[in-house]
């Protein structure tokens, strides 16, 4: 058992931490071209944030949260998302008082107890970013750009953009409540949550996956037919931004996100087997939720660091290897440590990768270890090699070999 992660939590390591290393930094680069800043939330929270901003009838809430009582008696979760806490951080900061607008990023771990699958873990792991301060849908679209640009960059080709609008409380009153008609018509055929949801959030059951709620959804009142003019005005502003940019997307009227803190505009990114890779989208009402002073638009998203390397596993996208190990210095001898460790730690200081023996193997042993690291190049130091100041640096892709001074290694390199 203690030699066992927790089950839903996995170990990062080896060639896949290399790949998350790697769209880390895609991400992080991006972020940096598009003026975005990164912060650090902590890992828990209040759990009251997460009830007042996710909300109380969502699954997230109800059924996935790590909840527990500090030593003090308070009621503390990890966090699920990366949104909350985010917003949390804004306003404790007094940002909301800095120019707007306000765009920060983060790479973080969320925590939700739920059945462990394919690309979602129990412990996974989030790119995210929340754009506060803009009521323009022109902050979507820097975010579905950005999105749009990090998709390209990695490689992948099966990830289509998905677009919605889920309207404000001025027109969401009016579709609650014809789709709570439409519902109870077809109450006995819906699963025993969504007979809970309708009374509570009708939305939420526009987001069941069960088949039998899938099949009555399928005809219900649409979220888009519903909107005032302001939330229909500002859909159509971003449609047509899109279409001015060649960004391609499907109106899909069965998006809703399953957190309650969204408001018009909603999307996803979602391969051809209906997997999501990233959902995001507007909560203009979530920065008042938390505080209750202060109103602010906001816009974000959310993205799986496990579900974007699924996404590249199902479509055989092979990511560039890290650093090739640019010289592995073979040592012969104990008298030659000394300067062999001299060498590897100069050419580190120059930037250079460098590898060298820690176990005192022989010089066959460490050649085999240097072809398993793939080193480019390898130099064995010993005695003679001490005495003239000279080694032989060998090129290990072609096989050459040349004489050089130890002291002109970089050079040569």
């Amino acid at each position: 058992m203690i030699t066992q992660a927790p089950r839903g939590t996995k170990d990062w390591y080896g060639e896949e931490m290399q790949k998350r290393t790697y769209l880390e930094n895609v991400f992080k680069d991006l972020c940096e071209t598009y003026n975005i800043h990164e912060i650090i939330t902590p890992v828990f929270e209040h759990t009251v944030l997460f009830q007042r901003s996710v909300g109380e009838t969502t699954d997230v809430v109800q059924k996935e949260m790590y909840t527990f009582e500090d030593k003090g008696n308070r009621s503390i979760t990890l966090k699920p998302e990366g949104t909350a806490g985010a917003i949390r951080a804004y306003l404790e900061h007094g940002m909301q008082n800095e120019p707007q607008p306000v765009k920060m990023f983060y790479i973080t771990p969320a925590f939700r107890y739920e059945k462990p699958q394919s690309g979602r873990l129990r412990q996974h792991h989030q790119f995210g970013i929340e754009f506060v301060g803009a009521q323009s849908p022109l902050a979507e679209v820097e975010l579905i750009t950005l999105v749009t640009s990090f998709i390209n960059k990695i490689g992948l080709t099966d990830a289509k953009l998905h677009i919605n609008s889920i309207g404000c409380s001025n027109c969401r009153k009016d579709y609650n409540e014809a789709l709570f008609a439409y519902l109870h018509r077809h109450e006995d055929k819906l699963c025993p949550t969504c007979r809970e949801r309708m009374e509570k959030n009708p939305l939420r059951v526009i987001d069941c996956k069960v088949p039998s709620c899938k099949e009555i959804i399928k005809d219900a009142p649409r979220t888009i037919d519903y909107l005032d003019e302001e939330c229909r005005e500002h859909f159509e502003e971003l449609k047509s931004l899109l279409d001015s940019l060649n960004i391609p997307y499907e109106v899909d009227t069965g998006i809703v996100r399953g957190l309650d803190y969204y408001t018009k505009t909603v999307f996803e990114f979602v391969n051809g087997e209906g997997f999501t890779l990233c959902g995001g989208g507007r909560y203009d009402n979530l920065v008042h939720e938390i505080d209750g002073k202060v109103s602010m638009p906001s816009v974000g998203f959310g993205m799986g660091v496990e579900r974007i390397l699924f996404f590249l596993e199902e479509e055989g996208v092979e990511l560039p290897a890290g650093r090739p190990l640019n010289l592995y210095v073979g040592i012969l001898g104990k008298e030659a440590r000394a300067r062999a460790y001299e060498i590897v730690s100069g050419l580190r200081t120059e930037g250079f990768k460098v590898e060298t023996d820690y176990l005192g193997r022989g010089v066959k042993a460490q050649m085999k270890y240097a072809n398993k690291l793939r080193a480019q190049n390898t130099i064995i130091i010993g005695e003679n090699e001490l005495k003239e100041n000279k080694g032989r640096l060998k090129n290990m892709e072609s096989g050459e070999e040349i004489e050089i001074s130890l002291d002109d290694i970089k050079s040569a390199l």
